[in-house]
């Protein structure tokens, strides 16, 4: 597979083949519209990469305070996501870390040969998104329409992805270690290892 951008008209993504990708993706409910048009306007004036950046940090701060209904707290919701992240591992993709949180999703994965990323995180979406409206007993849109994508540069920037997505829940005060969140790769009490 070539590398290639693509865009749905909101965020920039980057197919790159066989990549160690950082994958975030929120409820539909986490953050409303018109607090992210507000940041929109508030950083219009700064250049690109420190606006997208600013965004992106604001974006991660509104996440951990738990906004939204935080319907993946749910331990059948979260049990739905985790095993749709593991079902196609070692398939579709190789899925290194990932952390379930309240309202939002952090995946560390590589797309194996034809398996875009788009085509990796729809099938998550999708197949995530019915299950929970049955659970949940609703309709309507789960997931916001995008998601955060970004490749691993090299080593470092792996060793400093694993630790975000590991650290993510003691950050957001769910928990003292990452080993105590029960939707993570790093929970103690997984099978065969911390992820």
């Amino acid at each position: 597979m070539s590398e290639e951008w693509r865009s749905r008209g909101y965020l920039p993504h980057w197919e790159a083949g066989e990549v160690g990708q950082t994958i975030t993706f929120r409820l539909a409910d986490s953050l409303p519209a018109s607090v992210i048009e507000s940041w929109c306007d508030e950083l219009r004036s700064l250049p690109e990469e420190q606006r997208t950046r600013e965004r992106r940090l604001r974006i991660d701060r509104a996440l951990d305070h738990g906004h939204g209904s935080g319907a993946l707290a749910h331990t059948a919701i979260g049990d739905v996501v985790e095993r749709a992240l593991l079902f196609f591992d070692g398939e579709r993709y190789r899925l290194s870390a990932w952390s379930i949180m309240p309202n939002h999703v952090h995946v560390l994965v590589t797309p194996l040969e034809r398996w875009t990323l788009a085509s990796i995180v729809h099938s998550w979406k999708s197949f995530t998104a019915k299950k929970a409206n049955v659970l949940l007993a609703r309709e309507g849109l789960f997931w916001a329409r995008e998601y955060f994508d970004r490749a691993i540069r090299d080593e470092r920037h792996y060793g400093n992805a694993m630790g975000y997505i590991a650290m993510n829940p003691v950050k957001a005060g769910l928990c003292t270690s990452p080993e105590d969140w029960r939707f993570s790769s790093f929970w103690k009490g997984r099978c065969g290892g911390d992820g």
